[in-house]
C-alpha cells in the first residue's frame, strides 16, 4: 500500500495497527535497501530475520527498564486500599528523578499491565471482592463397588485483588451444594470479603436484573450471616466476571490436566486431590511478577478481610402454613407446632427452619423464634403470645399434673400420664387432666383412686371415663371369679348355639 502511495494512517486503519507500527517497519523496508517487489518475493524466515533484527537491536533503555521493574511493585501496591497512581508516581519519580511524567508513567504501565495479563482489565482493591462460578466442564469419581462413574460439578472462587484460587467438587449446582462451597472458600481463605460475585446462576438470583437483580433468600440469608453483600454480575457482560473465568480456564490446565490421569472412588477423594493441586497453583509465581497468589494474599488481603463469624452457617428451608385457631402454626415436616402472637391468627406465615431454630415470618417480618423441636404433634409455646386472658393456661405443664396426681396415689399418677400421652394438644389434655383430678374434692380421693385402677383396667383414658365410673358407682363393684360359670338365662330372644349350625 505504500507503494501505491497511501498514507501512514491509511495502512494502519487497514490492517489494524497503530501508526507507529507502521512507520517501524517501514523504516526497517528504508533501511534494507530493498524493493518491495524483492521483500515480496520474501519466505517467512527471510522475513523474520529482516524485520525481526530490528526490533531485537530496538532495546528499552535504562531508563525504562528502571521503570518497568517497578511496575510489578506498583500493580502491588494499587491494590491497597487508599493508594492511588499518583502517589507511585511521587515515589518513583523521587527515587528516579530523570524518569518519566505521570501521564506516560500511566501509559506505560497500562501497556505493562495488558501484556502481563490481558485478562484483568479491572483494579481491584484488597478485601473487596471475591468472584465465584462453575466450571463449565463437568469433573468425576467412579463408585468402587458398581464401577458407576459420577459426575460432578466444579466450584471456583478467586479473590479479586490477590487472585487467590479455591476450587471444590460438588454434587450439583443447587443452593445447598452452592452455599456449601461460598463457605468452604471463606473459611479457606480465613475471612470476608465486602461482596461476592456471583453469575446470575439460580442458586443466587431467582430474577436478573441489570439495576436491582431479586436475589435467593437463602443465599441473601447467607450473606446477612456472614455480613458480607451480594452483587450479581449483570447478564451479558462478561467483563464483569473475567477474573473468575480467566481462573476457570487456569483451573483446566492447572488442575483437570493432572487429575484426569487419575481414577477416584468419592468425591472426599477427589476433593483431597484438588486442593493439592491447588496448593500448587498458588504457590507458583504469577506471569510477570516476583510472588504468587499466595504470597500477594498474605502481604496484602488476609488483613483487610472482615473476622469470620463465630458460628458457621446453618442452611435454612421454608414451609408455608396458617395459623390455626389456638395460635399455633404447624411445621410440616416435623409435625410440630409453634406459637405467634394471637393477632396473626388466622393469617399465612412462612417458617424459615434450620437445624436448631424455626424463624415465622408475616410479610417479610419476622414474628416468632423458637428452638427446633422434632417430637410429632407436640407444642412449644410462648406465653407472651397469647392474649391475655389465656396466659394462665401457659403455666400447666405435664410435671404440675403429675405432681398433683402423684400426691393423692401412684395409680392416679400412671391415668393421668395416660392421658398426657394421648391428647394431641396441651390444652385438651390439661383439661381433661383438671377434670380428673377434681374429683378428689367431688368424690373423694378414696374413690378417685378406685375408679383410676378401673380405669386403667378397661385400658380407657379420659375425663368421661372417670366421670362414668364414678357416676355409675363402678369403682365399688367387685367382680366375681365365678361369673364366668353362671348359666345363661332363659328367654324367647335368645336362640342358643344350635341355631346357627
Amino acid at each position: 500500500m505504500n507503494s501505491q502511495g497511501r498514507s501512514t494512517r491509511f495502512i494502519a486503519a487497514q490492517i489494524d495497527s497503530s501508526r507507529n507500527t507502521v512507520r517501524k517497519y517501514l523504516a526497517a523496508l528504508k533501511k534494507s535497501g530493498f524493493t518491495f517487489e524483492e521483500v515480496n518475493s520474501l519466505n517467512d524466515k527471510e522475513l523474520e530475520d529482516l524485520f525481526g533484527k530490528t526490533r531485537e537491536n530496538n532495546q528499552p533503555s535504562s531508563r525504562m527498564q528502571s521503570m518497568l521493574r517497578c511496575f510489578p511493585h506498583v500493580d502491588k501496591e494499587l491494590k491497597k486500599t487508599g493508594m492511588n497512581r499518583q502517589l507511585l508516581w511521587e515515589a518513583y519519580i523521587k527515587e528516579f528523578p530523570d524518569g518519566y511524567k505521570y501521564t506516560q508513567f500511566c501509559t506505560y504501565y497500562n501497556q505493562w499491565k495488558t501484556r502481563v495479563n490481558p485478562t484483568m482489565h479491572m483494579d481491584h482493591k484488597a478485601g473487596d471482592k471475591l468472584y465465584v462460578d462453575f466450571a463449565g466442564e463437568k469433573m468425576s469419581y467412579t463408585d468402587k463397588e458398581t464401577g458407576e462413574v459420577i459426575e460432578v460439578e466444579v466450584f471456583v472462587a478467586i479473590l479479586g485483588a490477590s487472585q487467590l484460587t479455591y476450587v471444590e467438587a460438588v454434587m450439583s449446582q443447587q443452593k445447598e451444594d452452592f452455599i456449601a462451597a461460598c463457605e468452604n472458600t471463606l473459611h479457606f481463605i480465613g475471612g470476608v470479603p465486602a461482596a461476592i460475585v456471583p453469575d446470575n446462576l439460580k442458586a443466587a438470583v431467582t430474577k436478573s436484573s441489570r439495576y436491582e437483580p431479586t436475589l435467593n433468600e437463602t443465599f441473601e440469608d447467607f450473606a446477612d450471616h456472614y455480613g458480607t453483600t451480594i452483587l450479581p454480575a449483570r447478564a451479558y457482560r462478561p467483563r464483569d466476571k473475567a477474573l473468575v473465568e480467566g481462573a476457570v480456564k487456569i483451573i483446566y490446565t492447572k488442575v483437570y490436566a493432572p487429575l484426569n490421569k487419575h481414577i477416584y472412588h468419592s468425591l472426599t477423594e477427589l476433593n483431597t486431590a484438588i486442593w493439592q493441586a491447588l496448593e500448587v497453583h498458588n504457590s507458583q509465581l504469577l506471569k510477570g511478577r516476583n510472588y504468587s497468589r499466595i504470597l500477594q494474599f498474605e502481604e496484602i488481603e488476609r488483613g483487610t478481610l472482615a473476622p469470620l463469624p463465630v458460628l458457621r452457617y446453618q442452611f435454612k428451608k421454608h414451609f408455608y402454613a396458617r395459623v390455626i385457631k389456638n395460635g399455633h402454626v404447624n411445621l410440616g415436616p416435623d409435625k410440630h407446632y409453634y406459637s405467634v402472637p394471637y393477632r396473626f391468627i388466622g393469617k399465612r406465615v412462612k417458617l424459615l427452619y434450620s437445624r436448631t431454630i424455626v424463624e415465622i415470618y408475616s410479610n417479610y417480618e419476622r414474628i416468632a423464634l423458637h428452638p427446633r423441636e422434632k417430637n410429632p404433634y407436640g407444642y412449644t409455646t410462648d406465653k407472651e403470645h397469647m392474649a391475655s386472658a389465656h396466659r394462665f393456661k401457659s403455666d400447666w405443664t405435664p410435671d404440675m399434673f403429675l405432681n398433683w396426681a402423684a400426691s393423692i396415689h401412684e395409680d392416679v399418677r400412671l391415668y393421668i400420664l395416660q392421658i398426657l400421652e394421648r391428647k394431641q394438644h396441651p390444652e385438651q389434655a390439661y383439661k381433661s387432666c383438671l377434670g380428673v383430678l377434681g374429683f378428689a374434692k367431688k368424690a373423694g380421693n378414696d374413690r378417685l383412686i378406685m375408679a383410676c385402677q378401673r380405669g386403667l383396667s378397661y385400658g380407657l383414658y379420659s375425663y368421661k371415663t372417670i366421670q362414668t365410673i364414678l357416676e355409675n358407682k363402678m369403682d365399688n363393684y367387685e367382680e366375681s371369679i365365678f361369673a364366668d360359670e353362671l348359666p345363661m338365662p332363659n328367654h324367647d330372644n335368645i336362640r342358643g348355639k344350635d341355631y346357627y349350625k
